[in-house]
């Protein structure tokens, strides 16, 4: 039984992780466990590209991100059932992001998307191999259709 479930979703393309909020909030009703959702917005100050954006663009798009992730967990699971799950917004590279959160918050499962592989994933890696291969606890990985 897991007393607290992490679902990662990338709010650029929220319409591909539809099926990620639909098993997690599943699986967190079904064993009542706390729903933690997370979307990581990408760092652009520390890099030499931050010098071109706005001072204010990081709390823009961290704004941006959590309303977006709020608008999608509602329109998915309903008004009601978001009004317990805690909603994250993090900074950086999405996997390190994903594995940070899971170890502060205590989770005991991770729900994570995952796409078809592509030739450039073999390489660098998706996200959610990465997650998986590096968690300390269970990634429950629901395959996106094609």
């Amino acid at each position: 039984m897991s007393a607290a479930i992490l679902a990662a979703i990338d709010v650029s393309q929220p319409e591909l992780d539809r099926e990620v909020l639909r098993v997690a909030e599943k699986l967190a009703r079904l064993d009542g466990a706390r729903l933690d959702l997370i979307t990581v917005v990408p760092d652009f100050g520390m890099s030499v590209v931050g010098q071109f954006f706005d001072q204010g663009f990081h709390d823009k798009a961290v704004a941006k991100a959590r309303k977006i992730l709020n608008d999608f967990a509602i329109d998915v699971i309903g008004a009601e059932a978001n009004q317990a799950v805690r909603h994250i917004v993090a900074t950086g590279k999405a996997y390190e992001e994903i594995l940070h959160a899971a170890r502060e918050a205590g989770t005991d499962l991770i729900v994570i998307g995952s796409h078809k592989p592509e030739l450039r994933d073999y390489l660098l890696g998706p996200n959610a191999a990465r997650v998986v291969r590096h968690s300390d606890c269970s990634v429950y990985v629901v395959r996106q259709p094609t």
